[in-house]
């Protein structure tokens, strides 16, 4: 039997294009070829952040996923702390680039953000923040658990949505209205091609000419020796020269050269603390950034260090690692993402940079939109 839609790779961006696509009516079979999720969509923070995004469309993307992650929450039972995050200003020059955002960028494009000082800053946490200079209270942001999160979509896309699953299947080829697979090939109106970093196995010569590389991080799982009882994400000062709602103002101009005069090595190893809570009291915290064709296998141990000891200062406490691991995602691209029309009814939806939990949702259904438009 024929079906409409045909996607494979079941991470966020495939999850997403599967769910854009059944509810509008459409019928959906998503391929994977592990037993289940195990590339970038699991191994991140689980960040759905509207605060980083720079003004213009991925701002736009982002505040729709929102939405729509609070969608699922409520119909697969995700849980979704829907309280923002703390991006803390340690030195003077990153309350600087804080206020100026607030006061000019913020207002201009609408960001729901509110600084804190002062009194405030002291009182946030029982003062457990107080030896910060600000923090920057990105109010739209989201946090989830996404080892969790991802496999309760997929039941929920399964049991609700009609949608038909083929795990631990390798599709082989994709050509104009079929996919061959491990487990046959199959009949399809269009077909998507969400295959992350793997930019080899499944349209090779029209995801070469984007030129992508892979980004590698290392991150760790840890508990802390307090009870912080965390509910926030926690991002630092150093990510305000890596997310684009900051990086090109004025301001950011002093922080990157007091990193860069100071602490030189956090950016050689692309290092820029983020912290998420998990629903169990434990934190993952990362990451640094390693960009290549083919990124090493091979961690450092200083790495890690540099990371848990930025981690320590930041929640003023120790924490005791439980666990480590690679992260990994599809980076640097013609732009942060890719919507390539590689043959009539064949097409590969790329990330090329660590957003696709914050904006994947929404760049799914323009995606099925441009396809299909409304319900059928």
């Amino acid at each position: 039997m024929s079906s409409d839609l045909l996607v494979i790779g079941a991470g966020i961006l495939g999850l997403s294009h599967a769910y854009a696509a059944a509810k509008r009516g459409l019928k959906v079979k998503v391929f994977e070829r592990s037993a289940t999720p195990l590339g970038a969509s699991v191994r991140n923070f689980g960040q759905a952040l509207v605060t980083g995004q720079p003004p213009g469309q991925m701002l736009d993307l982002a505040r729709e996923s929102r939405d729509i992650w609070a969608q699922w929450a409520q119909v697969a039972g995700l849980q979704l702390k829907r309280n923002g995050s703390y991006l803390f200003a340690r030195t003077e020059a990153e309350e600087h680039l804080l206020q100026a955002f607030c006061s000019d960028r913020a207002q201009e494009h609408g960001y729901n953000v509110e600084l804190l000082q002062g009194a405030a800053m002291k009182d946030l946490y029982a003062g457990q923040f107080r030896h910060h200079r600000a923090a920057l209270h990105g109010k739209d942001d989201q946090q989830l658990y996404s080892r969790e999160a991802i496999p309760a979509l997929v039941q929920y896309l399964s049991q609700e949505m009609n949608v038909k699953f083929h795990f631990s299947t390798l599709v082989r080829d994709v050509e104009p209205g079929q996919v061959h697979s491990t487990a046959g090939s199959f009949r399809g109106e269009q077909i998507i091609v969400c295959s992350g970093h793997d930019y080899q196995t499944l349209l090779a010569e029209s995801m070469a000419q984007l030129n992508p590389q892979t980004c590698r991080l290392q991150m760790l799982r840890a508990r802390p020796t307090l009870n912080l009882n965390l509910q926030h994400a926690l991002l630092t000062g150093l990510s305000c020269v890596h997310y684009g709602a900051f990086a090109d103002l004025p301001e950011a101009a002093a922080v990157q050269a007091q990193i860069l005069r100071e602490t030189p090595h956090l950016h050689e190893q692309g290092i820029h603390l983020l912290i998420s809570p998990t629903p169990h009291g434990e934190l993952i915290i990362g990451d640094s950034h390693h960009y290549d064709s083919d990124p090493s296998p091979f961690n450092a141990e200083q790495v890690d260090d540099w990371m848990i000891e930025l981690a320590e200062h930041t929640l003023g406490c120790k924490i005791q690692v439980v666990e480590r691991w690679q992260g990994v995602y599809g980076a640097r691209g013609p732009g942060p993402f890719s919507f390539v029309r590689a043959a009539p009814g064949v097409s590969a939806a790329l990330m090329h940079s660590g957003v696709g939990m914050s904006v994947g949702p929404a760049l799914a259904e323009r995606n099925i939109s441009s396809l299909w438009g409304g319900a059928r």
